[in-house]
């Protein structure tokens, strides 16, 4: 599901970011027919792979070899796209340049951002809809000091979609914490949790302050709709 969102890199306020060549982060989910990973674990492992790839040194040196496309990345619209593999579409997956990430139930891999129109032909071919998962029963609800991405009660989003938002919260969050903090974040192996907000508490979750994710509205949802609130502690 492709996610053209309004995480921006705050160190370049005045490109225009449209005018700017477009690259996108390609994140691919395993969703194998007997044992396909559950909503929310999805959603949590892909979030923490967008932070994964984000420190890197491959990312962050600055003769990291992801260095630049990840720089060009965030400096145009930042654009997330989750895919799912199975089988052989998997292993050739694996075999690309990327970090595979897993959860309880969930196996991603994330992969250097690349050119909107220069996908891998090996993640090209993939399938981007049709991503529907589900929990076998409701998470439990959060420890007050873990992170937690809330999602929008009021929106329906597809599981791919979904992925894609809660990496772009995380990214926010990321954007906005002292290196003190992303420091301990990242030495704690980004410890963080997805829930949908309870109806009552949405509109106070959007006006606090904390980081929000507005969708530009290409897909699925309406332009502006606020998709993801993310509470870190360190930002309360």
């Amino acid at each position: 599901m492709t996610s053209p969102s309004q995480p921006q890199n705050p160190d370049r306020k005045s490109v225009d970011r449209d005018a700017a060549p477009q690259f996108v982060l390609p994140l691919v989910i395993r969703i194998e027919r007997a044992e396909p990973p559950t909503r929310t674990d999805a959603l949590e492992t892909a979030a923490r792979a967008v932070l994964t790839l984000l420190t890197d040194d491959r990312a962050t040196a600055e003769d990291g070899e992801w260095t630049q496309a990840v720089r060009d990345w965030q400096d145009a619209r930042i654009r997330k796209v989750v895919r799912r593999a199975r089988g052989a579409e998997w292993r050739r997956a694996e075999a690309l340049p990327g970090i595979t990430l897993t959860g309880g139930s969930a196996e991603l891999r994330v992969f250097p951002p690349v050119p909107l129109d220069g996908w891998p032909k090996d993640l090209a071919r993939l399938q981007v809809s049709g991503t529907e998962l589900t929990d076998p029963e409701p998470p439990p609800a959060p420890d007050p000091d873990t992170p937690v991405l809330w999602l929008n009660p009021h929106i329906t989003m597809s599981a791919g979609k979904a992925m894609a938002q809660a990496g772009h919260g995380a990214q926010l969050a990321w954007w906005d914490l002292s290196d003190q903090d992303r420091d301990s974040w990242s030495k704690a192996g980004f410890p963080l949790v997805v829930r949908t907000a309870p109806l009552a508490r949405w509109a106070s979750l959007t006006t606090s302050g904390l980081p929000v994710v507005r969708d530009a509205g290409f897909t699925e949802i309406a332009p502006g709709s606020c998709t993801v609130v993310t509470d870190h502690p360190a930002l309360r």
